[in-house]
């Protein structure tokens, strides 16, 4: 356990450290090619700090346990929104743009709600299982491909035209790209100690696959983000920040269980109408936070609300254990 606990602590270290280095390389990139760093965020960020989302639902997929490849992306999308966007905006209010409102955030929801659909077939509609088939991952992984187009065709100059960047360091095209990758490489491999190390940890307690994967994988795949949206946020850039979190959201629907279901069709039957629920939930909530309390921000207010409500969910998964 000893061991575990260290093994636990150096991979937050890790995680740490690189989130630094990523954002830093990230919004330089942004700066010197003329896109925004929301785009930059909702893309290449977004992806790479879902990369050990991916790793755990494709290997669950490959050893055919739907609860962990779907569970893990579920808990991950719900935690991303309700404790990790929520925690940067009690850090530093998030400003909403308008292309956020139109776009963005909508395309977040209608994944969301996409994945529910092709997902709960036979629950929604009488027709067929509760799974996603193969043709179905195949179609997310379509609508992945159409949404990296778009993101980059479009550059976000919308977003960089309606937000004040806070003054930043800018690198060499090299010395940028070296501080992504040096930064995803010690976020992923900061992530993968510290869900190796919780998994081990958990399973001493005799829980669930799926309860490891809503809330023990969850949390550590998360890390990346949650550590790249702190940093984004205190060196005030909360549209990286946000990009991250939505591009890590649509990406690990459209990306990752798009991919896992592809490798082996994903039954639905471990997760409940309270998980999806709140999934749902999630991303509505963002949308509804650019017109409430103080409009186009995501206030410390909402970032509370966010908090309270993942604590909420936290207490329901182990009452339900």
């Amino acid at each position: 356990m000893i061991l575990q606990i260290a093994i636990l602590i150096t991979g937050l270290l890790l995680i740490i450290f690189g989130a630094n280095y990523l954002v830093d390389g990230s919004s330089s990139i942004a700066r010197r090619f003329g896109l925004s760093e929301f785009v930059i965020g909702l893309t290449i960020v977004g992806i790479g700090t879902s990369t050990p989302e991916m790793v755990v639902s494709f290997i669950s997929a490959f050893n055919g346990n739907s609860d962990m490849a779907i569970g893990n992306i579920v808990g991950s999308n719900i935690l991303n929104v309700l404790l990790i966007l929520g925690v940067t905006a009690m850090i530093a209010p998030i400003t909403i743009t308008r292309s956020n409102i139109r776009k963005d955030i909508p395309l977040n929801i209608v994944v969301t709600l996409l994945l529910i659909v092709l997902g709960m077939n036979a629950s929604l509609f009488s027709v067929g299982e509760n799974m996603l088939s193969r043709l179905d991952g195949l179609i997310l992984l379509c609508i992945f491909v159409w949404y990296m187009w778009r993101s980059f065709r479009s550059g976000g100059k919308e977003e960089t035209q309606e937000t004040e960047q806070a003054p930043a360091k800018t690198y060499t095209p090299l010395a940028a790209a070296l501080l992504i990758i040096g930064g995803l490489t010690a976020l992923i491999s900061g992530g993968r100690l510290f869900v190796n190390a919780a998994t081990e940890i958990a399973k001493g307690f005799g829980v669930s696959d799926k309860f490891i994967a809503v809330t023990v994988l969850a949390a550590g795949t998360s890390m990346p983000e949650l550590a790249t949206s702190i940093v984004a946020a205190v060196k005030g850039r909360g549209q990286l920040a946000l990009g991250n979190i939505l591009g890590s959201n649509i990406s690990n629907i459209l990306l990752i269980l798009g991919g896992s279901a592809l490798i082996c069709p994903l039954s639905f039957k471990g997760i409940t109408t309270v998980d999806l629920g709140v999934l749902t939930a999630s991303a509505l909530f963002i949308l509804t936070c650019a017109y409430t309390f103080k409009e186009k921000q995501l206030d410390r207010i909402e970032g509370s609300i966010l908090v309270l409500i993942q604590a909420g969910y936290m207490w329901y998964l182990i009452a339900n254990l």
